[in-house]
């Protein structure tokens, strides 16, 4: 039975998030499955990879083969570095011990560059955002002037309105002549009519 180690699709549409799985290569992508050996989350800023190596290099040993995709992540999480070393370990150029040391060194610097990176791209988020919020604050002031600037115009102008106009008690005491001039001069036009009668 051909076995292939590969990845077997789970998660939203739009939102990937894998199973490396030893599976038999008849098997359909997402069918059954051996052994589950890890989780690949590429959506995240360093990927997110969880694998269990023993069992990867187990697998290895028995001639299961991996695809393109999951051998990258073998050789990104050590599984084909510590194969390579157990193959060594059995033509007898070093021992077992030696061949731990060397990849637990391994391990750690890439765990650093890991690191590293995580940092240099959180870095770059907070920088990112930093200049997003400066420019956020800089249209809010100049909205903000703006919106005085109108607000101080709207108030001149009725500043202006005001002084121009009268006042509402002279306006109603105006109103008030006027109608009683209309009544007199109806009532003289009245009389009027009636003298001529």
């Amino acid at each position: 039975m051909p076995v292939k180690i590969r990845l077997q699709r789970h998660g939203k549409k739009g939102k990937p998030f894998y199973w490396i799985v030893a599976a038999d290569s008849r098997a359909k992508r997402d069918g059954k499955f051996l052994e589950k050996l890890g989780t690949y989350n590429p959506t995240k800023v360093p990927a997110e990879i969880t694998l269990d190596i023993d069992k990867s290099v187990e697998w290895l040993f028995k001639g299961a083969q991996p695809t393109n995709t999951a051998r990258a992540i073998l050789k990104y999480k050590g599984a084909m570095l510590k194969k390579h070393l157990l193959v060594g370990v059995k033509k007898g150029a070093f021992s077992e011990e030696e061949a731990e040391k060397k990849f637990q060194a391994w391990l750690k610097e890439k765990e650093a560059k890991i690191k590293a990176h995580q940092d240099e791209v959180n870095a770059a988020r907070a920088k990112e955002r930093a200049e997003r919020l400066e420019k956020e604050k800089a249209i809010n002031q100049a909205r903000a002037a703006a919106q005085k600037a109108a607000n101080a115009e709207i108030i001149a102008e009725a500043e202006q309105a005001e002084a121009t106009a009268e006042t509402p008690a002279d306006a109603v005491e105006e109103a008030l002549q006027s109608e009683q001039t209309i009544e007199e001069a109806a009532g003289t036009t009245a009389t009027e009519e009636k003298t001529e009668e």
